[in-house]
């Protein structure tokens, strides 16, 4: 502490986004009072519009008007949430009109579709599902192999069919074009089934390998993961799928014994992010935590370590674009897509907002007037 108003944070090495990472965007910052004792489910401490009034266990939990809180009011005078066991037990509630906003699925969208009691509300986000190849095992070991599989997919058919439009096309970094950080002038990567053939030809497979796609049971994975098996046969790759449940396939999330991080070829999905950091460095920095393709390479780290001390936005681009043409030549990861965050809202309230990380704000919220 600085002052009563003042807090200086003294880093280990330079960081240019390091207000993203004591924001609200990022759910495992909390700032916790001295004295916490573990009692978020009985007594909430917090400065928002709501306070905590009661936390039922596998029911739900209830929020009422904080009549303290600094700004505006909030509108409503209570919230109820409520927790379901199963995705059919949410399906049955939303058409009996017991909620009145909803996480969307596939599935939910499906209930829905053409009911004008509800409406789909997106905000474009910075998700996506990874596909990480192996670089230190094979077929993966070299890029050209790599590049090949990625050069099999039609982004643009992707985003269209799997995604229904609520997408943008990704370009195998994670440089979401949403990040101002992002170098838009990187050309982007489309199908190229004759130069995927190519390449696999030069790299001495021209008829093709078989490797196992390993991946979550969950979202809309199982269903991309036919996509890609579809696509890589035009190039003659034979691509078997190997779809887990969601808690066999990260598996203790480490090293050797997790079907995430050991798999040759595999399919995991990341979450909104408020700048790309966290993704460049946990995915795919040679120590990265969650290094799934077990990517190493020098260059790779010494321009993460640029793009840190980058003072900016015109000189985090300018290294951005670095990144960004060195992964593609490499290849250690597809990243054909990036999602929007949608959530299902009754036709009978207004004001319901929602960021990409899934803050779910009701304070401006009112019912329709008839």
């Amino acid at each position: 502490m600085v002052d009563d108003e003042t807090v200086a944070f003294d880093l280990d090495g330079p960081d240019s986004n390091f207000p993203f990472y004591v924001s609200s965007d990022v759910y495992n910052a909390v700032i916790l009072p001295a004295d916490y004792a573990g009692d978020f489910e009985k007594t909430f401490n917090g400065t928002g519009p709501f306070k905590l009034e009661s936390f039922r266990p596998k029911q739900g939990a209830s929020f009422v008007r904080n009549e303290d809180y600094w700004s505006d009011k909030a509108l409503p005078d209570r919230v109820e949430i409520k927790f379901f066991d199963d995705e059919q037990a949410q399906v049955l509630a939303l058409q009996a009109g017991q909620l009145d906003v909803i996480p969307s699925t596939t599935r939910l969208e499906l209930a829905i579709e053409g009911n004008p009691n509800f409406k789909l509300l997106s905000v474009q986000a910075s998700s996506h599902d990874q596909v990480h190849l192996r670089t230190d095992q094979a077929p993966f070991t070299d890029k050209r192999v790599r590049r090949a599989l990625a050069l099999t997919l039609d982004r643009e058919a992707i985003v269209k069919g799997l995604l229904k439009g609520r997408a943008i096309v990704g370009n195998d970094t994670p440089f979401a074009p949403i990040f101002p950080s992002a170098d838009p002038s990187v050309p982007q990567r489309k199908q190229d089934i004759a130069e995927a053939k190519r390449l696999l030809g030069e790299a001495g497979v021209p008829n093709g390998f078989e490797v196992t796609l390993t991946t979550e049971r969950a979202y809309d994975i199982p269903d991309y993961a036919v996509i890609i098996q579809n696509f890589a046969k035009k190039a003659g790759i034979d691509v078997k799928l190997n779809v887990l449940p969601q808690d066999a396939y990260y598996g203790s999330a480490t090293f050797g014994s997790s079907p995430w991080l050991d798999s040759v070829l595999g399919i995991t999905d990341y979450g909104h992010r408020g700048t790309p950091d966290i993704f460049l460095n946990a995915t795919l920095k040679s120590s990265g935590a969650w290094n799934a393709a077990h990517f190493n390479n020098p260059a790779y780290d010494a321009l993460l370590l640029d793009y840190s001390k980058a003072r900016d936005l015109q000189a985090q681009r300018l290294v951005a674009g670095k990144i960004q043409t060195l992964l593609l030549d490499e290849t250690p990861a597809i990243i054909s897509y990036f999602s929007q965050y949608s959530r299902i809202v009754s036709s009978k309230v207004e004001g319901v907002r929602f960021t990409a990380i899934s803050h779910l704000l009701l304070d401006r919220v009112s019912f329709v007037q008839a």
